[in-house]
């Protein structure tokens, strides 16, 4: 039987990819086993999967000063090793990489072994972690025309993002009856990542009163995030997580307001859901939402409202101004040729295990 080991950890964002891919690595008859952080987030998402997972020490590789930058190289090391003797052990035909920094141990180790390994890159520009294990790894998958550029001639490899199949068949009704809303108004879903958005939460809030006169909102706000003050308001739902309805949810919404993350993006693009994208501030992280969201918008799939920008007035008048053109942004998004990520990733190991790349 073919093995195929995934890895990788540290946001949603590095993992969901993963999940989409194991439907299809199925059907060809794939073990899977799954590499991540002793106790990331990861460890929950691909457990109830039935996946095996083996947890290897991580360290965050960090451009500002911390004083944990002495101590993790060490637990780094300590990965390394530890992902050195699961490649004896496991014996993988293939190793995918999503990214995240518990996956430059585990790319490195298998280089070593001559384990055929693949990353993906989600983003515009490569991060930091993908950046270190490019030089081990036999292709770079890439999402993005323009990251082309930014990788290795030889190994560049353009074939977007796996996208979970399952949020392509979401029911609208299930989700009226989920979240107690009307058919009377327009939806809009508010995603802030994994992890929740502080800023976009409380920007959301703040136009609530003169939002819900004209839309109902489903708001996933993040890990204790929801606001208790506001659980009785019509028209208002709150989640700090969503996992079985999400596709239900995206079915029934008629706009979604969004970080820029590559992989949120991506599916927005595939289910043609107009959306208003707020990037994270390039002060708190590489720029590569900033760079994510510029492109969709001049692909014409995306509105774009910096952080920066978010003012009551602006927010308000960008949501009325997505929605009045809405369709301008599902007609862009339509005729897009979206590629089919899975069948190409899922290619390029077919081709390693068979000797044929």
């Amino acid at each position: 039987m073919k093995h195929i080991v995934l890895t990788g950890g540290g946001t949603a964002g590095h993992v969901t990819p993963n999940i989409a891919m194991i439907p299809r690595l199925k059907e060809l008859g794939y073990k899977i086993s799954y590499i991540g952080s002793y106790e990331g987030m990861e460890r929950k998402l691909i457990e109830e999967l039935d996946i095996p997972y083996y947890g290897i020490s991580s360290g965050k590789l960090r451009r500002y000063f911390d004083v944990k930058n002495f101590t993790d190289p060490f637990r780094v090391i300590k990965g390394f090793f530890e992902a050195k003797k699961l490649m004896k052990q496991l014996k993988p035909d293939v190793v995918f990489s999503k990214g995240g920094f518990v996956t430059v141990p585990v790319v490195i180790a298998a280089s070593k072994k001559h384990i055929p390994t693949f990353i993906h890159e989600s983003d515009m520009t490569p991060g930091l972690a993908n950046k270190i294990s490019i030089p081990f790894a036999t292709k770079v998958c890439c999402n993005f025309p323009e990251t082309v550029s930014h990788l290795p001639e030889d190994k560049a490899v353009l074939t977007g993002t796996p996208i979970r199949q399952e949020l392509l068949e979401g029911n609208p009704e299930k989700a009226l009856e989920f979240t107690g809303l009307s058919k009377d108004k327009p939806v809009i879903l508010i995603i802030g990542g994994s992890l929740g958005a502080a800023a976009v939460n409380d920007a959301v809030r703040k136009i609530l009163p003169e939002l819900l006169k004209d839309f109902q909102v489903i708001h996933l706000c993040g890990k204790d995030k929801v606001d208790e003050t506001l659980s009785n308001v019509k028209g208002y739902v709150q989640y700090e997580y969503i996992k079985q309805e999400l596709a239900d949810l995206f079915a029934l919404a008629d706009l979604v307001l969004s970080r820029a993350g590559a992989n949120a993006i991506c599916e927005l693009s595939a289910l043609n859901k107009p959306n208003l994208l707020i990037p994270l501030s390039a002060r708190a992280s590489r720029g590569d939402q900033i760079l994510n969201a510029r492109s969709f918008e001049q692909l014409g799939y995306s509105k774009v409202l910096e952080e920066e920008e978010l003012t009551n007035d602006v927010l308000l008048s960008a949501v009325r101004d997505l929605y009045e053109n809405r369709e301008a942004y599902i007609t862009a998004m339509s005729s897009s040729k979206h590629k089919d990520s899975i069948q190409q990733i899922v290619q390029l190991f077919e081709n390693a295990v068979n000797k044929t790349l």
